[in-house]
């Protein structure tokens, strides 16, 4: 790829205490056959993250706040950064598997759609999935029917792939995780489809390092509600 020509996907990874697996995260980022920038906000992290990120050199672009932010700010923060067509959320752990990024993004590259999310729920709930997740997960299905008359399967997914000029659009304001449903509201808000591709998850739980809970859904259900009216 020129050095002048832009990626065609920006993959931001925010990072919180996660030395167990950032590096091979990174690594499978990096073997990507696909053109990309990898984008890694350390928010705030006390352990071995900020030394195995400095590793990497300018392979990757390595963004921190010293202080604890949120998922949503980290975002944001990252967001300014970003070169590419696409841009994708990796979560730091792996739940999600990194080699399934070039098959979401290619709508977006490829101009046929402007956002695309990964569906864990194609072929029913992940096994080891926990009832009060799953319970959470149907009634977001559900919120974004009602609200906004469109059917989606899987609201809270990570993976969410968004042309960048679109994101530009959004004025995000999330702080934690109700980036998931701010992005949602505020994609079907301006006119657009979510195109959702079948994707493969392995769920942790807390005493792996999971941090967002079931009991973060009432916050989850207010933000649909407040950008489904509110202006931005």
């Amino acid at each position: 790829m020129p050095e002048d020509r832009p990626p065609d996907v920006s993959i931001l990874v925010p990072a919180l205490n996660e030395e167990d697996t950032i590096g091979e995260v990174v690594e499978r980022l990096l073997a990507l056959p696909i053109s990309k920038q990898v984008i890694v906000i350390d928010d705030g992290s006390t352990d071995r993250t900020p030394e195995i990120l400095a590793g990497y050199g300018d392979a990757i672009v390595v963004l921190r706040n010293e202080v604890r932010g949120g998922k949503g700010a980290a975002i944001r923060k990252a967001i300014p950064h970003a070169t590419g067509k696409a841009v994708i959320i990796q979560d730091a752990d792996l739940e999600y598997s990194p080699e399934q990024i070039p098959s979401l993004v290619a709508p977006i590259v490829e101009g046929e759609a402007r956002a695309v999310y990964g569906t864990r729920f194609s072929k029913g709930f992940p096994k080891g999935m926990a009832l009060p997740n799953k319970t959470v997960n149907v009634l977001l299905a559900w919120s974004v029917r009602l609200l906004f008359w469109r059917r989606l399967t899987d609201e809270a997914t990570c993976y969410k792939a968004f042309d960048r000029a679109l994101l530009d659009r959004m004025n995000l304001q999330c702080v934690r995780f109700e980036f998931c449903p701010e992005v949602t509201a505020k994609t079907l808000r301006l006119g657009e489809i979510i195109r959702e591709i079948p994707i493969d998850y392995i769920p942790r739980d807390k005493k792996a390092g999971k941090k967002i809970r079931w009991t973060d859904a009432p916050e989850a259900f207010w933000t649909l509600l407040k950008w489904r009216f509110k202006g931005f």
